[in-house]
């Protein structure tokens, strides 16, 4: 969330940089609204002001032995008028609010234009895409073949979009998992959270979530409480912190936690309906770290070279390109995606998200830091995917299948699998 004096400033040129994303602010009226509000606080101190002197008049007058009756009238007057005043006030805050939860984040400078990942301009890549002898098959022919993951079945209890993994398929899942997390937890410095998977509507709010994208979530409710679940760990991660004041000098906080994903993913039907690239349901390892805002840069490298190691690590073939300010999420200003070589589709596809917020989540949120000084601010946020545990998966199958339908394990999963290699039917091979 913006505050309105700063989209108010010139020097922010908010308009043309909003623009970038696609959005058009409409600043006249924001001016308006912003004008509004103010007045009516000023009238508002007024007429407080003029009662706190009729109050004393009227001690004084009937201390004196004088007639009251009309100052008592102008009392009540007043009192009434101040109610009014802040019935308007508290509307134009409404309206102010509601205005600043809908503006998008401001977009960096330093990203490219565009709308779509067709603009994203890739800045590196790792390892040799592998060539085969054979026509590769896709994971989902693979994992089926396999008996490892079942989808059909899945559709039967939850309908399409979800799945079901079976013995090696759900103990690769559970071994990624731990690696992803040991691999945070003891090289990169995070600290490793188990985190509820219901949250509040101010708990969406926070992040973003809210009110904007409510036909991307999945709510529940028991009587009057109304729950959500979490479209990533990074929800409650960041809204740990909600509402309070975060000493500098304990920054910055590095976080990890292992959740399901619930995302109703609207408006994606016909997109990748096949396997385990979007479900409504799947597993992720996500990194959120909060930081001072003149860090913030800095932090994001550090998260992107995290989520990284995660694929070095796993000998996948990757590549990172940076988001164009059309195509970014809602709270970033800056996103680099990692992409994934998926063989079957012949070209890299986003497996990690890593985003600069800046103070956008935190001002929303709350989240705010106090220096050695004393000095009052917003902290910055950053989250990222490390990594999403279906996705990883799916990568794994495609680039370490062989010709006879097998595939090979990464090595550094071996100690958690206790196997090297999948048969064709899906038996484990030491």
């Amino acid at each position: 969330m913006h505050d309105p004096r700063v989209l108010l400033d010139p020097e922010t040129d908010a308009v043309r940089r909003l623009a970038r994303r696609g959005y058009s602010l409409d600043l006249s009226s924001l001016e308006s609204l912003f004008s509004s509000r103010n007045s009516a606080i000023q009238a508002t101190d007024q007429l407080r002001s003029e009662a706190r002197r009729i109050a004393a008049d009227v001690q004084k007058t009937a201390r004196e032995g004088g007639d009251t009756v009309a100052l008592k009238e102008r009392a009540r007057e007043l009192k009434s008028e101040i109610a009014q005043r802040e019935e308007e006030q508290e509307a134009l805050q409404a309206q102010i609010r509601e205005l600043m939860l809908s503006i998008p984040n401001l977009p960096s400078d330093d990203i490219p234009d565009g709308d779509s990942d067709d603009f994203a301009v890739e800045v590196r890549s790792h390892g040799a895409v592998p060539s085969f002898s054979f026509e590769p098959k896709d994971h989902v022919d693979l994992a089926e073949t396999m008996g490892i993951f079942d989808f059909e079945r899945a559709t039967k209890l939850s309908g399409p979009r979800f799945v079901v993994a079976r013995g090696a398929g759900a103990a690769l899942e559970r071994a990624i998992a731990s690696f992803f997390l040991d691999l945070h937890t003891s090289r990169h410095d995070y600290v490793e959270y188990s985190v509820p998977n219901l949250v509040t509507r101010e708990t969406m709010t926070g992040t973003g979530q809210l009110p904007k994208f409510e036909a991307d979530l999945f709510k529940t409710g028991v009587g009057s409480r109304d729950l959500y679940l979490i479209p990533t760990a990074e929800v409650p991660l960041t809204n740990l912190y909600a509402d309070e004041i975060l000493d500098t000098t304990s920054l910055p906080l590095a976080m990890t936690a292992h959740t399901p994903c619930y995302r109703s993913e609207a408006g994606s039907y016909g997109r990748d309906t096949r396997g385990l690239i979007r479900l409504h349901q799947f597993s992720k390892v996500e990194m959120v770290r909060i930081s001072a805002p003149e860090a913030s840069s800095d932090q994001l490298e550090q998260m992107v070279g995290h989520a990284e190691a995660c694929l070095r690590e796993l000998g996948l073939a990757y590549r990172v390109v940076v988001l164009p300010a059309g195509d970014m999420g809602f709270s970033a200003t800056k996103t680099y995606d990692i992409e994934v070589w998926l063989p079957s589709q012949g070209k890299y596809r986003e497996i990690s998200s890593c985003s600069d917020c800046g103070s956008f989540q935190a001002r929303r949120a709350n989240i705010r830091t106090r220096d050695k000084d004393g000095n009052r601010g917003f902290a910055a946020t950053l989250n990222g995917s490390g990594l999403p545990i279906g996705r990883t998966v799916a990568a794994i199958l495609e680039q370490f299948q062989q010709q006879d339908g097998s595939v090979l394990m990464p090595e550094v999963l071996v100690p958690y699998l206790g196997f090297r290699r999948l048969a064709p039917d899906g038996t484990p091979e030491k």
